[in-house]
């Protein structure tokens, strides 16, 4: 059970503060609440044009995709600052249009329900003092994330690289609240279900559902806290969940509702959206047919260099430090290979701390160049199940999963 102290850190106090700062703003009154700053970046693919903003509240400069519902990249540069994404330039993606500007964390209530022995309505106070706190370090990345370079282009928020994160997620096990309801001996699936709703009766609700064996691992998790703070309401304040190793469209936020099914879940966005080719790394060829499509699940291993762009120059003979994060997708990260010519041979990189198997990693080497001219750097990662990043991009129409060995290209004088 949480103690006190902990109890302090993430008060109640400070809910009901944020709640009250959120009404009073507004938030989605409009397209002059969440107004772009007129700051432009280009993301490195065709039509990749954005604007920069910092008018979304609890959020620094993000780049600008989608002002309603919102949707904010984060600046690539700033992977480089550490492991620990900062909540204020933290990816925002949501996907129905009407999300709650205020939450009142006094009546705030999670339901519990279904193929349970007993429901439960639970306040933010009894989550965080009659159930054991809990701290997971855990990438959020969204299934969509990078889609803007697949080729030929696909559907969706064309996101660059920055729709990522890594935070210590803080709260409860979706366990023990399952346990204190008691779970029917025929339960399937759990459900779960955000506060946000369209703006028309015919937009189906946002609901996620996974296996119930999956519900009780003892690693999916109730987060009201992240980075040691209280979530931002465009993370999902009061309270998200947290799968730890799958996309982000399984972390619902502003969760407000948990119901235990006995049967398949057929809702919209299990059976219809967020499906993926049953093929390795999901990889079809455009226009192809026939293939079996299972709902998205599980991440893939990712990498990248952080401290340099490409057409970055740098001096023959001269040492240049490398440096990048890496993750695992569903697993830790066992090794980083980086190769400077294109990928014909490739090097071990050293591996920094290790923030828990769903973290990034945070790994370093050493590049000195011995020609002029232009090099191509790679960087790979392989994961403790021995899964490795392809080295040629996959292709699905969802634009779903990349994990393509990433490439950055510097010019040596």
């Amino acid at each position: 059970m949480g103690s006190e102290s902990d109890v302090d850190a993430l008060s109640r106090r400070h809910f009901l503060k944020a709640a009250g700062l959120f009404g009073a703003m507004g938030m989605l009154g409009g397209r002059a609440a969440w107004a772009a700053s007129g700051k432009g970046i280009q993301l490195p693919f065709a039509n990749g044009e954005r604007e920069l903003t910092s008018d979304f509240p609890q959020k620094g400069e993000m780049i600008l995709l989608r002002t309603r519902p919102p949707m904010l990249e984060t600046p690539f540069e700033v992977f480089d600052q550490g492991v620990f994404t900062p909540n204020d330039r933290f990816f925002v993606r949501w996907h129905l249009t009407d999300v709650p500007t205020q939450i009142d964390a006094d009546a705030f209530r999670l339901q519990v329900r279904g193929q349970v022995g007993k429901p439960l309505s639970l306040s933010l106070r009894q989550l965080m003092t009659e159930f054991d706190q809990v701290e997971l370090a855990a990438v959020n990345q969204c299934s969509g994330n990078s889609r803007g370079f697949f080729t030929p282009r696909v559907p969706g928020g064309q996101w660059a690289n920055g729709a990522m994160g890594c935070a210590r997620w803080t709260g409860v096990r979706l366990k023990d609240v399952l346990d204190r309801a008691g779970v029917n001996a025929n339960a399937a699936r759990v459900r779960f279900h955000g506060m946000d709703s369209g703006v028309i009766k015919a937009t189906p609700e946002y609901l996620k559902s996974i296996d119930i064996d999956h519900a009780r691992d003892g690693e999916v998790m109730l987060a009201y806290g992240m980075n040691g703070e209280q979530l931002p309401l465009l993370n999902g304040f009061p309270l998200r969940l947290v799968v730890p190793g799958w996309y982000s469209t399984y972390w619902v936020k502003m969760l407000d509702d948990i119901e235990v099914l006995d049967k398949a879940d057929d809702n919209y966005w299990m059976a219809k959206a967020y499906l993926i080719p049953d093929m390795p790394y999901a990889n079809v060829v455009p226009g192809q047919t026939g293939f079996k499509s299972v709902p998205i699940n599980h991440m893939a291993p990712r990498s990248f260099i952080t401290n340099l762009r490409d057409d970055d120059r740098v001096l023959v003979g001269l040492a240049v430090q490398l440096r990048g994060i890496a993750f695992g997708g569903d697993a830790g990260v066992s090794r980083v290979m980086w190769s400077s010519d294109g990928g014909k041979h490739w090097k071990e990189a050293a591996l920094e701390a290790d923030h828990g198997k769903y973290a990034f990693r945070r790994w370093n080497a050493v590049f000195t160049p011995v020609s002029r001219g232009e090099t191509v750097l790679m960087v790979k990662t392989i994961n403790t199940k021995g899964v490795e990043q392809p080295e040629v991009a996959n292709w699905n129409g969802g634009g779903f999963m990349r994990n393509v060995v990433e490439q950055t290209r510097l010019t040596v004088a």
